[in-house]
């Protein structure tokens, strides 16, 4: 072989992806222990989702090995008690030698409940739109998973204009399109999803008709911790129940607290509709894409506003403001 031919070869080889295997081992978060004989499945991202790549049991260390290359995005899975867990391997990163963590599952919530709840009332014209933030929090070590009763139930007016839109989010996750079941109660829906250890966020979306003044009532279905009323600036709410929390410094949304599981509220006022013309302008100095003066910017795009209003709550904005709240029967809830 000539100089020239050992150099081709050379720049050929070097092309040439470096092949590695899919390794690791499978922890059990719940025992503390390595989880053996579990099934570990490897998936590629197709043109229509996830496809399937192989799988291997893991041995009695916990420990597998699949001798795959990464392509693409890669999902590593693993399923445990009816609660499926992934890892995402993205081309580039370590293959090998990562720890895949599962949990134990059981039917009651122990100690997972919703620690936050936001609803955001967004009027524009003769439409309103709710949108609904769930934080459920589980500090323990071991999965909620409820497929007969769900895991999360909540209050959608028989008024909402279809069925409402559900994304949950599992901690360290993306969010998931859900799918919201009827329960035998009126207007209230259930969610199956698994609440894993950590902070899982659940958004609910839905629209109602609306009109200036009127009195709009929901309750609570979710055992909340803490519930929050929020309105964008130039909508006003009263009502009874509403412990005033202030508004935020930049958006000037207004978050109130709800004393109890019910709410009977009257809105006034109206934001405008997103001006399309204006998203397809030229981004202003931090990046994002102007709107209408009229409108904060937060409102583009509406879940913003929700994780916004978590971390003021989280840095102490509520400190200044709060008041203990009650229950209907009086008593202090934490």
């Amino acid at each position: 072989m000539s100089l020239k031919q050992h150099i081709l070869a050379a720049l050929l080889l070097s092309a040439l992806p470096t092949f590695a295997a899919v390794s690791g081992t499978v922890m059990n978060g719940t025992t503390g222990l390595p989880q053996s004989g579990i099934t570990v499945s490897l998936l590629r991202m197709g043109p229509k989702g996830p496809e399937p790549a192989g799988e291997v049991k893991a041995d009695a260390q916990g420990n597998f090995k699949l001798d795959q290359a990464v392509q693409g995005p890669t999902l590593v899975r693993a399923t445990l008690d009816g609660v499926t867990y992934n890892h995402v391997l993205v081309p580039g990163t370590p293959s090998e030698g990562f720890t895949l963590d599962v949990y134990n599952a059981s039917k009651q919530p122990e100690s997972a409940k919703v620690s936050k709840h936001m609803l955001l009332f967004e009027p524009t014209g003769d439409q309103m739109t709710v949108t609904e933030a769930f934080i459920v929090s589980n500090n323990g070590k071991t999965a909620w998973n409820d497929p007969a009763d769900g895991t999360l139930h909540f209050f959608v007016p028989a008024s909402s204009q279809g069925p409402p839109q559900v994304t949950a989010t599992p901690p360290g996750g993306q969010p998931l399109q859900q799918v919201a079941q009827k329960t035998s109660e009126a207007d209230v829906f259930k969610l199956n999803f698994p609440m894993r250890p950590g902070d899982s966020r659940i958004d609910v979306t839905y629209n109602l008709p609306y009109k200036d003044g009127q009195s709009y009532a929901g309750k609570i279905a979710s055992h909340d911790d803490n519930t929050y009323l929020i309105v964008p600036d130039g909508v006003t709410m009263t009502g009874g129940h509403l412990t005033d929390m202030g508004q935020e410094s930049r958006t000037k949304a207004h978050i109130y607290g709800l004393q109890g599981s019910e709410y009977n509220i009257q809105l006034t006022g109206a934001i405008s509709p997103r001006n399309t013309d204006a998203d397809a302008s030229a981004p202003d100095s931090d990046g994002q894409p102007p709107v209408q003066q009229i409108m904060p910017r937060l409102y583009d795009r509406i879940k913003l506003i929700l994780p916004l209003a978590l971390g003021i709550l989280a840095l102490g904005f509520i400190l200044l403001y709060r008041m203990p709240l009650k229950d209907t029967d009086g008593r202090a809830r934490r």
